[in-house]
């Protein structure tokens, strides 16, 4: 790792036709990066992908007017110099990691490329002082920021507001999908399933460790069942339902934490002060249930609390029943 540090070059050390060549090589990357946007985009989003389409070709241009000075002051011969060989230089995301991205994080994305390569730009030409230096900079950072209005007016001709409306539909559709539904079951077996046994065991035995034993191994189990059984029984080709191991990942996280909230409190050694607090937290999980129903699922809210806090409540007793029995 330290040579590979080492043997990148500061910005301030290279020369102005390095610097040309580092900007040429940038230009080339984000167009690619562009496409790549395209592509990914292209059967859910065909206006966001347009617009991508769009701005590869804009960073196309610009990098053949940089070829172009290039040649003019330079000659035919450009350096092979990228940012993963300056220091400091602004990096950009690995392509694979675009396929976890959503609609709306690439769009910030693109606009967060364009402003890093502005402002870079822009501290470098306050740094150095040499003027034909500074003047090659600061050119540099007016195209980026060039760049950046061409990505506005290209996203205002090709997005309408009903097709950016549309897409964010669906995207949010998707959100909805992959993680709140998933996520949203696994709460509400984890908070609910778990309520029996936990307090079942707490007024058995009124020993709160041996309760916090029996909660967390319930809260894990399903946990884990719950994030099994969504990840295989559905791998969302077909459905549309997204990746089962992000469904999967979202519904054993959630149903581990919806049991943990009332397994935790008898971590406190005082039985009826752990139980208490316990209750508590049962009350909120319930409430927080019922909202998130009505939030994300359009849900009404009298009879998502209903479903919610009445199954809880019923639960709750059983075990309770149960235990002091």
């Amino acid at each position: 790792m330290l040579s590979a540090l080492s043997a990148r070059r500061r910005f301030s050390d290279l020369s102005e036709q390095e610097v040309l060549a580092l900007a040429i090589s940038s230009e080339e990357d984000d167009g690619r990066i562009y496409r790549s946007y395209a592509q990914r985009l292209r059967s859910e989003y065909p206006a966001t992908a347009a617009v991508f389409d769009g701005m590869a070709v804009e960073e196309d241009l610009h990098r053949q007017q940089l070829i172009d000075l290039h040649r003019s002051r330079f000659g035919e011969v450009i350096p092979l110099i990228r940012r993963e060989h300056v220091a400091g230089f602004y990096a950009r995301r690995p392509v694979w990691l675009m396929e976890n991205l959503s609609l709306t994080t690439i769009r910030a994305e693109a606009g967060a490329m364009e402003a890093q390569a502005e402002a870079f730009y822009l501290r470098a030409a306050q740094a150095t002082q040499d003027a034909a230096t500074r003047k090659l900079l600061g050119d540099l950072a007016a195209a980026e920021a060039g760049h950046q209005k061409s990505a506005e007016g290209l996203e205002q001709n090709m997005l309408s507001d009903d097709g950016r409306s549309d897409e964010d539909r669906s995207a949010h559709r998707q959100f909805i999908l992959t993680w709140v539904q998933p996520g949203l079951a696994g709460l509400m077996d984890g908070s609910v399933s778990t309520l029996a046994p936990i307090f079942a065991t707490a007024f058995a035995t009124q020993d709160t460790w041996t309760t916090f034993l029996v909660g967390t191994a319930a809260s894990v189990g399903a946990g884990i069942s719950m994030g099994f059984t969504e990840a295989a029984h559905d791998d969302g080709v077909l459905s549309g339902r997204g990746s089962p191991w992000k469904r999967g990942l979202a519904s054993g996280v959630m149903t581990t934490l919806g049991g943990m909230g009332h397994a935790l409190p008898y971590l406190i050694p005082d039985f009826w002060t752990a139980t208490t607090l316990a209750m508590i937290v049962v009350f909120v999980e319930l409430w927080a249930i019922a909202w998130i129903q009505n939030r994300y699922m359009e849900t009404p809210f009298l009879r998502a609390a209903l479903q919610v806090v009445l199954g809880g409540a019923l639960v709750f007793a059983a075990g309770a029943l149960i235990g002091g029995g």
